[in-house]
């Protein structure tokens, strides 16, 4: 399926699993409100989506706590790449511009960074 030019709200884990399964490659960000870094990754996460082929999903998990556990999320924000349905890498240091993200991509799937 193509990868929206626009991060997708996702409310729930239901929701999560399916934009997982829907998406060869999916990144997903989750994040609180309320946190400055997370809301300043929301514009980088846009031009990103617009950049790469790769699904960008977004999700709070105080919406459902379950992901909290289920993801073991110890900070925000924090990136979760996922490739066929399985996490494959995952990015926790605070804030990072959209260079960072980029080669986050291209470092772990270098076909799905390729521009559209």
């Amino acid at each position: 399926m193509t990868a929206p030019n626009n991060p997708q709200q996702l409310e729930t884990g239901d929701e999560l699993d399916e934009f997982v399964e829907t998406h060869d490659v999916a990144l997903v960000e989750f994040y609180t409100s309320g946190c400055a870094m997370c809301q300043a990754m929301e514009p980088v996460l846009g031009n990103v989506a617009r950049a790469t082929d790769v699904a960008i999903g977004m999700v709070n998990p105080r919406d459902d706590a379950e992901l909290v556990g289920r993801f073991n999320v110890q900070s925000v924000p924090l990136l979760v790449l996922f490739e066929d349905g399985s996490e494959t890498a995952r990015l926790a240091d605070g804030f990072q511009g959209g260079d960072a993200v980029t080669d986050f991509l291209d470092t772990n799937v270098p076909d799905a960074a390729d521009a559209s």
